[in-house]
């Protein structure tokens, strides 16, 4: 069979990870290709419950100018769902605490909620459904001219001298420099590369279905009794049950009516019959973490990295994280512009940010299980969390905002988010994928060294009125900090560039 033209980077999965990571190694100036395996350009299928994009998400999507996006279908969300601001419906009240943007996320379905709202606040969140994400990150994809081929099932993966070929169903394959599987718990790309995958089995079966009940008043409230937990989702009609049975026998085979309403029966102890089921999914606690996140050409991120319980919404916003971090790397080397080295930095920053989402959330299905003890826990962390400091650990933890990628560094924003910065220059810092170094003192000498990169890294002036000692911050494009200097003394600076982005160089790249 044919071979497609050699391209820089093939994306294998079309999710928001690899949407989102295409968009990126576009930013970064590589060329991607997408790889779907679904018909269409997007898996248009219905996703059940909301997704929650968490503080850190939203502020990288910030960088990149699409928040107004998002804020748009949240509202059109919002108002489908039609809350009431004077009901007492515990889903319509989380319905406006979101609108309010005081909800912060849930710890184990113990709500992290500020007691007011905090426009600078990190941890803001925006909500909405998967496949609408889908399509916003589909739409930003198309137009930075990344392409998409849909109903291309890659079935193998082969690295060879100068880069790795992608073997699709019909017998073709795709030639690149570099290979991403985005493609899943099940990941072709990560079975084929021969990266181990530990981790731990499931103990659990969640299911969550849009239903019609014979009965509609025979379940109006959530429980958590002796046989498990069953919820009432915000979005009218979803219903969830989690029942502690060691984990569903075949995640492949469709869930019937049948097996939903038996599962609401077992948990509820009130027997229903469904009339109507539009959609349903099954998953499992099954927990596991790929031994890392790079072999050669071929690197995983989003769940093909890592797999763990939906408990706390925190998957989404890992996979998102990922491409962030890996994006403009990915871009660089496959460039010519920094050397194959700056890659180890990406198993090196997100693989242990992942360990600690599969930990919390280990901890989280463990805190939902049935029996007095649990359920004496639970009191406990409940009353633990009206303590402002500990309930600031658990919202920045659950939002991504206590990331620290260099916990040892000489100055202590390294490693971290980028402060909040008033710019001096007009035009958004990062909003086009490219590093940039802040001038705080209009200090020459800054915009001198910088000059050596100024085709990856512009010079800004900006100001940081909350450190007004600072002297000089270099942004990685991701929005952390590369270097950082607190006084005119600028040590390091150049090497911080040549670690980040490459040697200098005089010439433009291409």
């Amino acid at each position: 069979m044919g071979v497609f033209a050699l391209t820089d980077v093939i994306v294998v999965g079309g999710g928001p990870t690899g949407l989102l990571l295409a968009a990126e190694l576009r930013l970064a100036g590589a060329d991607p290709l997408v790889l779907e395996a679904a018909d269409g350009a997007l898996r248009r299928t219905r996703s059940l419950g909301l997704r929650g994009l968490n503080g850190r998400t939203v502020q990288s999507l910030r960088l990149r100018g699409l928040t107004d996006r998002l804020a748009e279908v949240q509202a059109e969300l919002f108002e489908m769902l039609a809350f009431d601001a004077k009901s007492e419906d515990p889903t319509r009240e989380m319905v406006r605490l979101l609108a309010e943007n005081r909800a912060k996320g849930h710890f184990s379905g113990l709500p992290l909620i500020e007691d007011a709202a905090d426009p600078e606040d990190p941890s803001a969140q925006f909500v909405l459904q998967q496949h609408v994400l889908e399509r916003l990150l589909a739409d930003w994809s198309a137009e930075l001219g990344v392409r998409i081929r849909a109903g291309c099932p890659v079935v193998d993966v082969r690295p060879e001298d100068g880069g790795v070929r992608a073997v699709l169903a019909d017998g073709s394959s795709v030639r690149a420099a570099y290979l991403v599987g985005c493609d899943g718990g099940r990941s072709t790309v990560r079975k084929r590369a021969g990266i181990a995958f530990p981790g731990t089995e499931a103990t659990m079966t969640g299911r969550t279905a849009v239903a019609q009940l014979a009965d509609p008043g025979a379940i109006t409230s959530a429980l958590h009794g002796p046989r498990g937990l069953l919820s009432l989702s915000m979005v009218p009609g979803e219903i969830a049950t989690i029942e502690f049975d060691g984990g569903p026998a075949d995640r492949d085979e469709p869930v019937t009516a049948e097996e939903m309403a038996a599962s609401i029966s077992r948990v509820s102890g009130t027997e229903v019959t469904i009339t109507e089921l539009t959609a349903a999914i099954r998953y499992s606690d099954n927990t596991r973490q790929a031994e890392t996140y790079r072999r050669g050409p071929v690197l995983l991120a989003g769940d093909a990295a890592h797999v763990h319980s939906p408990i706390g919404g925190q998957g989404l916003n890992l996979g998102l994280q990922d491409a962030m971090n890996l994006g403009w790397k990915l871009g660089l080397v496959v460039r010519g512009l920094a050397p194959e080295s700056l890659l180890d930095s990406y198993t090196a920053e997100r693989h242990p940010v992942g360990e600690r989402v599969l930990r919390n959330t280990r901890a989280q299905v463990a805190l939902l299980r049935p029996g007095a003890q649990v359920a004496a826990l639970r009191e406990v962390l409940r009353e633990t969390l009206t303590i402002p400091a500990a309930k600031r650990h658990f919202i920045e933890m659950a939002n991504g905002i206590d990331i620290d990628y260099a916990p040892n560094a000489a100055h202590p924003l390294v490693g971290r988010f980028a402060p909040r910065l008033e710019q001096t220059d007009a035009d958004p810092l990062l909003a086009e994928g490219g590093g940039v170094l802040l001038d705080l003192l209009g200090c020459k000498e800054i915009r001198d060294i910088g000059a050596g990169h100024a085709d990856r890294v512009r010079v800004v002036g900006a100001a940081c009125p909350s450190q007004p000692e600072l002297a000089a911050v270099l942004l990685r494009p991701d929005g952390y900090v590369a270097w950082a200097a607190s006084d005119a003394e600028l040590t390091g600076l150049p090497e911080a560039l040549a670690d980040w982005f490459g040697p200098a160089r005089n010439g433009l790249s291409r």
